[in-house]
């Protein structure tokens, strides 16, 4: 698919133009072709004189790929739109911002099928070059917001400092999403809990799950949506979940490795819930009985293709796996050959 003549325009500075990505050129040929039609029922105003109110509303939805390295480009009207605080509400980042030596933008970290990412990684790698910061680029999207932003998911490679930045400066948020691995701004969220009073969803990491929810308790009176893939859950986590967020509506658990009698706390003490993902876990049997009939009155329940392992003791293999995590952080690398998900059965 090919971008209409008419839309090839150069940058206000007029040194560039570029072609918009596949994915949002359907968006901007609907828009191009609306609003010529409008242009010709408005008594002959130019389709670039469209209001910057309905500029700004369809702008923000177009994702901060686009928004940052293809709108700019169509015309001076949408350059200033683009620039305004109202378009950078929502601040989806890319899964990484700086590939590592030997990165592949044909793979994600898990050797998967390419992403809608990696186009976006790729152009900010040919962009930027060895000038490209993570602590810099996220410091220059968050300022574009100019401190609107209510949705953030940060990069798998954040920062502590971009992180204590994205505290400073984003006292509305209401969504916050990071990475699961990254153990450094996961140790550090603890002590930033408390500026996001109107926070009402949550992605965090495997780490510090336990500080987390304490923060939570104290400063978070709206979060009703958690997300914590990947994590150990023990009586002392279980405990601090239903003790801090016992409104809690939505859970997301999956792949984790329980205690199961930590699983029937939660199951007991959160009443509200009418989402909870604990699918492929360890440390209980998908048909166990008990868990079903706790869970029976939850509408969204998942927990497909979780089980005992019988071999090695739960908190055994938690163990093994938290020091080959740290093992792999250390290289600094997310392919590792070693894979810990064995087949006990």
């Amino acid at each position: 698919m090919y971008l209409p003549a008419s839309l090839k325009s150069k940058h206000p500075s007029g040194t560039k133009t570029f072609a918009f990505p596949d994915i949002h050129l359907i968006f901007l040929q609907f828009f191009f072709a609306a609003s010529v039609s409008i242009s010709f029922r408005m008594e002959g105003r130019k389709w670039e004189d469209l209001s910057k109110d309905i500029l700004v509303n369809v702008l923000g939805r177009v994702g901060m790929e686009s928004l940052l390295l293809d709108v700019p480009f169509v015309c001076k009207s949408w350059y200033k739109a683009s620039r305004e605080p109202q378009c950078w509400e929502h601040l989806i980042f890319p899964t990484i911002i700086k590939p590592y030596c030997g990165f592949k933008c044909s793979e994600n970290i898990c050797g998967e099928p390419e992403s809608s990412d990696w186009g976006f990684i790729e152009r900010l790698a040919m962009t930027y070059q060895e000038k490209l910061s993570v602590t810099a680029f996220v410091k220059f999207i968050v300022n574009r917001s100019c401190g609107n932003a209510t949705i953030i998911e940060l990069p798998g490679d954040c920062t502590k400092e971009a992180l204590e930045y994205v505290a400073n400066e984003c006292p509305r948020l209401k969504s916050l999403a990071m990475g699961s691995y990254n153990e450094s701004i996961n140790g550090i969220i603890v002590k930033f809990i408390s500026k996001w009073k109107n926070l009402e969803m949550l992605k965090v990491g495997k780490y510090h799950l336990k500080e987390i929810l304490q923060q939570i308790g104290l400063h978070c009176n709206n979060l009703i949506w958690l997300s914590s893939p990947y994590t150990y859950i023990g009586k002392e986590e279980a405990s601090a979940l239903v003790s801090s967020l016992s409104e809690l509506k939505y859970l997301d658990l999956h792949e984790g490795e329980f205690e199961k009698e930590a699983l029937v706390m939660i199951l007991q003490g959160c009443k509200q819930l009418v989402h909870l993902d604990i699918s492929k876990s360890f440390g209980f049997n998908d048909d166990d009985a008990e868990i079903l009939e706790l869970a029976s009155q939850i509408p969204a329940f998942m927990c497909e293709g979780s089980k005992v392992i019988s071999v090695i003791e739960p908190s055994s293999l938690h163990d093994c796996r938290l020091d080959h995590e740290l093992f792999c952080n250390k290289l600094k690398r997310y392919d590792c050959v070693y894979d810990l998900n064995y087949d006990f059965e």
